[in-house]
């Protein structure tokens, strides 16, 4: 299904409201006047507070990246697949522990792919 391309100012959150930062691994293809977002692009997580609870206290484990999973399948940019807005990832912690999906929130609205 078609869906509108993700680019590197795209609004993008972590489960807990911590937001996400895509550094981009192209510097040719844009949109609205950003780069595209690729799958293999590093994209951290700052601002995540999760905890969680041990013993009688709580240990931070918060969300520093996001782990994309499914990028479009018919389309490329630069030899790779980019992201869209109905893209799926998951959120991990510092020690590589799944925190859940991400939320792509706001995007750019005019160029889609599949």
């Amino acid at each position: 299904m078609a869906d509108y391309l993700v680019h590197v100012s795209a609004s993008i959150n972590c489960t807990h409201g911590g937001s996400a930062t895509i550094v981009p691994s192209q510097q040719r293809v844009k949109v609205e006047g950003n780069f595209v977002a690729l799958l293999a692009d590093t994209t951290t997580v700052a601002g995540c507070s999760f905890q969680v609870p041990i013993g009688t206290g709580t240990k931070p484990q918060p969300c520093v990246k996001i782990q994309w999973l499914v990028p479009a399948t018919r389309v490329k940019v630069n030899q790779q697949f980019p992201l869209i807005k109905t893209s799926n990832g998951i959120c991990q912690s510092a020690e590589q522990i799944p925190q859940g999906p991400p939320t792509i929130a706001a995007t750019q609205v005019r160029v889609k792919a599949t």
